[in-house]
């Protein structure tokens, strides 16, 4: 696949499901920009860190993550990033929504390989 075309997919589709591994991670304790920058790339994602921390902070801004940051750290300080309870209601809803894609998805591709048509 072109790589111009892989960064259209990215912005336009794979977005979506950073954010969605953001919450998940962050729901289930802190999350620090390097741990899920590291996180998204086990799972394919090629993520850079001047999309990641503006994505966290987006976040942050609409209110589905609180951060807390290292005292000791000074300026550069070290950030965890915590799912507040809008985000995982947000993350309950997409979760919801995709097991419904997932099994509509699942249907259609099943029924396409068997040669029936809705």
């Amino acid at each position: 696949m072109p790589d111009e075309n892989m960064k259209a997919i990215q912005r336009e589709i794979l977005l979506s499901f950073w954010k969605i591994h953001i919450l998940h991670h962050a729901a289930e304790g802190s999350v620090v920009g390097q741990w899920m920058l590291k996180e998204l790339r086990h799972h394919g994602y090629e993520v850079s860190p001047g999309t990641l921390y503006p994505l966290l902070h987006r976040m942050e801004r609409l209110g589905w993550l609180r951060s807390e940051a290292d005292e000791a750290g000074g300026l550069k300080a070290k950030r965890s990033f915590y799912a507040t309870e809008a985000g995982k209601n947000v993350l309950s809803l997409v979760l919801k929504q995709m097991r419904e894609l997932k099994e509509e998805t699942q249907t259609e591709f099943c029924d396409a390989r068997k040669g029936i048509r809705k």
